[in-house]
């Protein structure tokens, strides 16, 4: 694997208005003995997904980890969007009905701020905006939550590791407290993350995907977390995992995507998981707990 080059570029604030923290009902983590639940794309089972109101979602039910995913625009600044296209969760073709395929890298930041990323979901989320991720990390702040903070597409962006890495410490998340405990980030390239271990070891990292084992030496050198779907998924595999150290000193760990059902939740957790990415993190918490 090799290590792509890397640039620095700023961002800019597309103002939002902040909600007051919610308070938490229950907490997120089961206990000593159960998984971790992470709200994928915050709580999407119930909000639009990577939007500040699937944050505070999260929040109001009480999930102290959330997942985000984030891309750049065409002026460099980090936006929080799964697709790599617009298309889904926005009204970008009514917009800029000129503009297909409405790729995320092909929009400036002022022009993805005027797109409407919740009337898709519900009515009620009408006008909900695409974050920027400075937004998304002073939400998920505001909450006193913890962040799963995925590269998405990292091929497609030259440098959104160092770019990220740069919001963050300028938002104050390259702290030791913050790196100690309330962030990870991830993706499905290996090359990125290792890019990120390499530029700010510091901070704890997970590779999406389900590494053969005898690839796992290679990714405990710069991962500290293997996180498969769920259905490739065996108690063999997870134990195989936990076997290795990563480059924290820690036994590797396992995140497991996505799981929306009490069954499922239950099945997985017996395989030992340390965490669960789920849409629907009540159901799931509560089928664990």
């Amino acid at each position: 694997m090799h290590v792509r080059a890397v640039a620095v570029t700023t961002t800019a604030l597309l103002g939002v208005a902040l909600t007051a923290p919610l308070s938490h009902a229950r907490a997120d983590e089961v206990g000593d003995d159960g998984p971790t639940v992470v709200a994928h794309r915050g709580a999407s089972g119930y909000a639009p997904e990577n939007t500040l109101a699937a944050v505070d979602r999260a929040a109001e039910l009480g999930i102290r980890w959330v997942e985000n995913d984030v891309q750049r625009t065409r002026d460099g600044e980090l936006v929080v969007l799964h697709d790599e296209s617009l298309e889904r969760t926005t009204d970008v073709e009514e917009v800029f009905p000129d503009r297909a395929p409405w790729k995320v890298k092909d929009f400036t930041a002022a022009e993805i701020a005027r797109l409407d990323a919740g009337s898709w979901f519900g009515s009620e989320y009408a006008g909900a905006r695409v974050p920027t991720l400075e937004q998304y990390v002073h939400r998920v702040e505001h909450h006193h939550q913890k962040l799963l903070l995925e590269l998405k597409s990292p091929g497609l962006y030259p440098g959104i590791e160092r770019e990220t890495l740069k919001v963050l410490a300028n938002e104050g998340w390259l702290d030791r407290r913050h790196v100690a405990g309330r962030l990870v980030v991830q993706s499905f390239d290996a090359d990125s993350i290792r890019t990120v271990h390499d530029l700010k070891p510091a901070v704890k990292t997970g590779f999406l995907g389900t590494p053969a084992v005898s690839e796992l030496p290679a990714y405990a050198e710069f991962a500290d977390q293997i996180n498969p779907s769920y259905g490739s998924l065996s108690m063999s595999y997870v134990s195989a995992v936990h076997a290795f150290t990563g480059p924290h000193g820690r036994p590797l760990e396992v995140f497991t995507w996505t799981v929306n059902d009490a069954d499922t939740a239950r099945r997985v957790a017996g395989y030992d998981v340390d965490g669960i990415i789920t849409n629907k993190p009540d159901v799931v918490r509560d089928a664990v707990d």
